[in-house]
């Protein structure tokens, strides 16, 4: 039985993943089976596979197969003002704490930061590979993330 009050959403990666690779795209279409009812899409998300298309036929595919479907369900998560906030708060810390030098800091780790804050905030799940990155993120802001692929019982 799938718990219901378990919501998720799925990192950049795995759908890049899905897109480029015949068993993760395996992967990835089972967990939208399993867990439709229960899946959300991030505003973050969208910027980075939206930046990462080829050409204007790869962004119609990538609207028809993924972002229309969650626009249409209303299941998109958008970083509130608080979270930019928050995010910008998490990356100062980092930078006096760890030591993180922030001119080196890459884009898409500036983009964990605001997911994970944004997840945090709406009570998701953050489902991803990226484990080391986003367990330095929870270290200051605390979030729910697993990597792939939750079970339904889990």
């Amino acid at each position: 039985m799938i718990r219901a009050e378990r919501k998720f959403v799925l990192d950049t990666n795995l759908f890049i993943d899905g897109f480029r690779d015949r068993a993760a795209g395996d992967e990835l279409l089972f967990f939208h089976r399993l867990f439709a009812p229960f899946e959300f899409l991030s505003a973050v998300v969208v910027h980075e596979l939206c930046a990462g298309t080829r050409s204007k036929a790869d962004l119609r595919l990538l609207e028809r197969s993924v972002l229309t479907p969650f626009a249409d369900r209303g299941r998109l998560v958008t970083p509130s003002y608080d979270a930019w906030v928050r995010a910008g708060q998490v990356l100062a810390r980092l930078a006096r704490e760890d030591g993180l030098a922030l001119h080196t800091v890459s884009r898409a780790f500036g983009h964990d930061v605001l997911l994970a804050l944004s997840c945090r905030e709406a009570g998701l799940t953050l489902v991803t590979r990226n484990r080391k990155d986003f367990a330095r993120i929870a270290k200051l802001a605390p979030f729910r993330f697993e990597a792939p692929w939750p079970t339904p019982s889990s």
